[in-house]
């Protein structure tokens, strides 16, 4: 992988917390300050394509993803996204041919000391380098075809979803 494309979307993973109101609202994306802490041996570009919560991710916004990476000639693509759609989202991507696109997020800010945010995407780096061509989803230590695995809300984790 001599490049990668990052798109980001907002979600968890760059939300920042106001004292002021006691409440949680999506930053400026945080994945760049990330790579660039891990020093990452690769050039990489950064489209910040939204700033939304991804239970508010709709049919337009997959469609703008899609619509982002088709007019890439990017091969590796890293997705930055809300967990509680993210599985949606990697499953309109699936037309999408001859790219290695993985989806991963954060269960807590990335801003905040014991969030995953930074492991997540060290997992989601490796996967993107190693997978085969298609859509895959990277948390919890785990790659996941977006089609075998849901969000466990009470666990707070991805599990491999029941047949």
């Amino acid at each position: 992988m001599d490049r990668l494309l990052v798109i980001t979307t907002g979600g968890t993973i760059d939300k920042i917390y106001f004292d002021d109101k006691s409440d949680y609202q999506v930053g400026d994306p945080q994945i760049s300050e990330t790579l660039n802490a891990m020093n990452v041996a690769f050039d990489f570009d950064v489209i910040p394509l939204m700033r939304k919560d991804s239970l508010h991710i709709d049919g337009e916004d997959r469609a703008l993803i899609a619509e982002t990476i088709a007019d890439s000639d990017a091969t590796h693509i890293l997705i930055t996204h809300g967990t509680d759609s993210m599985v949606d989202t990697a499953l309109s991507l699936e037309g999408l041919r001859g790219r290695r696109i993985v989806l991963t997020g954060a269960l807590h800010p990335a801003r905040f000391r014991d969030s995953d945010a930074v492991f997540n995407i060290g997992c989601a780096l490796g996967a993107v380098q190693c997978v085969e061509p298609g859509v895959w989803v990277a948390m919890n230590g785990r790659i996941w075809n977006p089609r075998r695995v849901t969000k466990n809300v009470d666990a707070n984790r991805f599990e491999a979803q029941d047949d």
